[in-house]
C-alpha cells in the first residue's frame, strides 16, 4: 500500500510541478505581449535579433529543406511505383513540403540554434547579475531582453519557411527531373495543379506560432536560471526540448484548426 501511495505521490507532483511550469510560462508570455504594445521600444535591437536570428539561420534552414524535398521525391516514388501513381509525386511533394515539413523542419533547426543561444545568454545574464544591473539603470529586462527576440522570431521564421519551401521543392524537381526522368514541364504542372493558397497560409501561421514559441521557451529559461554555469547549461538544454515539443503539439492543433473537416 505504502508503495501504491509513494507511486501516486510522485505522479501528482510531477503534474503539480508541470501546471505549475505551464502557468509561469503563461504569465511570462502575457507580461512580454503587454510589453510588446507598450513604449519604449528599441528598433535597434529588434533588427539585430533579425539578423541573428533569420540571416545566420538561412544556411541550416536551406540545407535541411533542399535534402528533406529532394528524399520526399525518392521515396515517394519508390512508394507510388508500386500502384503505378508516379505521377502524384510532384503533388506529394508540393504539398507535403508547405504544409509540414517546411515549417516544422525549419521550427526545429532554428529552435536547436537559436533557442540555446536565447537561452544560455539570457542565463549567463540572470547568473552574472546583469539583469539585476538593468533594472537599477531603469531598463525593464523583458522589453530590452526579451519583447526584441519575440518579435524578431515571430516576424522572421515565416521568412526563412518561405525560403525553405522553395528549396525543398526545388529539391524535389531536381530528384524528379535529373534522376528520376521526369519531363521538367510536366512535373511543374502538377506542382502548381493541386496547390492552393491554405496550404501556403497555413504553413506560414505554423511558422510565425513556432518563431514566438522557440523565443518564448529560450527566454522563459534563461530569465529563470540559477545555480551558475550548471544552470545555464540545464536552461539551455530544457529550452530546446521544450520548444521542440511544444512545436510538434502546436504543429497538430493548427493543421486541426485548417484541414479538420
Amino acid at each position: 500500500m505504502g508503495t501504491v501511495l509513494g507511486v501516486l505521490g510522485s505522479v501528482g507532483a510531477a503534474v503539480f510541478a508541470v501546471l505549475a511550469t505551464a502557468g509561469q510560462v503563461t504569465l511570462f508570455a502575457a507580461s512580454a505581449l503587454g510589453h510588446c504594445i507598450r513604449p519604449p521600444f528599441y528598433p535597434r535591437l529588434l533588427a539585430r535579433q533579425m539578423l541573428e536570428i533569420g540571416y545566420f539561420s538561412l544556411p541550416v534552414v536551406a540545407l535541411t529543406a533542399i535534402f528533406s524535398g529532394m528524399v520526399l521525391a525518392l521515396q515517394s516514388y519508390t512508394g507510388f511505383a508500386r500502384f503505378s501513381a508516379e505521377g502524384a509525386v510532384a503533388t506529394v511533394v508540393v504539398l507535403s513540403i508547405t504544409r509540414e515539413l517546411g515549417p516544422v523542419l525549419a521550427g526545429l533547426m532554428v529552435a536547436g540554434r537559436i533557442g540555446a543561444a536565447i537561452a544560455a545568454e539570457i542565463g549567463t545574464m540572470r547568473v552574472t547579475d546583469q539583469i539585476d544591473a538593468l533594472t537599477t539603470l531603469s531598463t525593464n529586462p523583458m522589453k530590452y531582453l526579451v519583447v526584441p527576440r519575440l518579435v524578431a522570431a515571430t516576424l522572421v521564421l515565416p521568412m526563412l519557411v518561405v525560403v525553405a519551401d522553395i528549396l525543398g521543392v526545388m529539391g524535389g524537381f531536381i530528384v524528379g527531373v535529373f534522376k528520376l526522368e521526369f519531363n521538367a514541364a510536366s512535373y511543374m504542372a502538377r506542382t502548381w495543379e493541386y496547390l492552393k493558397f491554405e496550404d501556403v497560409f497555413s504553413g506560414l501561421v505554423k511558422a510565425a506560432v513556432f518563431g514566438f514559441i522557440i523565443a518564448l521557451m529560450g527566454c522563459f529559461q534563461g530569465y529563470h536560471s540559477r545555480g551558475g554555469a550548471q544552470g545555464v547549461g540545464a536552461a539551455t538544454t530544457n529550452a530546446v526540448v521544450s520548444a521542440s515539443i511544444l512545436i510538434l503539439v502546436f504543429n497538430y492543433v493548427i493543421t486541426e484548426l485548417f484541414f479538420a473537416r
